[in-house]
């Protein structure tokens, strides 16, 4: 995967290339480190440091935050962020703070919404984080609908509603 920034700069294609951080302390020291010599050698145009960490429970919000904070002080001119459920931001105003950039996973299947109402439920998802944002820009990183699999509460998944959430959220945007 260290390959695919250096392939996309090749071909003029900006990166936002990611540490994956988890439970394992060494493989989040070598993900943070390979982010870090990425970007110093020029092939990391946004950072994002983390992925569902809070959401999973994989560390605590202060080991979170130390890995952020590494990653700012080593690249301090590349935008660094954070990606997670868009909850996640307003919780956790500490890592809020310290992102650049806000990435916000928003899916309305997995909170039980009905398809008709799924857009405007994301809008109002993004509406939060912008909320909690503070002035930073929002991303959303995440969104989507199932095509097959289990009904949760009101949400029904199939290939007709995944269709429709894709064409009203690219609509939308």
């Amino acid at each position: 995967n260290e390959l695919i920034p250096v392939i996309a700069k090749e071909f003029g294609i900006k990166t936002l290339v990611g540490a994956w951080l988890g439970d394992d302390a060494e493989i989040n020291k070598k993900e943070t480190a390979g982010l870090i010599k990425l970007a110093k050698e020029g092939f990391v145009d946004i950072a994002a440091v983390g992925n569902e960490v809070m959401y999973r429970g994989d560390l605590l919000e202060e080991e979170l935050l130390d890995f952020m904070y590494q990653v700012k002080r080593e690249i301090p001119n590349i935008p660094m962020g954070y990606v997670d459920a868009y909850y996640e931001f307003r919780n956790r105003p500490k890592i809020t703070e310290v992102c650049d950039v806000i990435f916000a996973n928003c899916y309305p299947f997995w909170e039980g919404t009905p398809i008709e109402y799924a857009v405007p439920h994301m809008q109002q998802m993004f509406a939060q984080t912008l909320l909690a944002a503070k002035g930073k820009r929002v991303i959303i990183s995440e969104t989507g609908w199932p095509s097959q699999g289990q009904s949760l509460d009101d949400s029904k998944p199939s290939s007709i509603n995944a269709l429709k959430y894709f064409i009203y959220s690219q609509i939308w945007v």
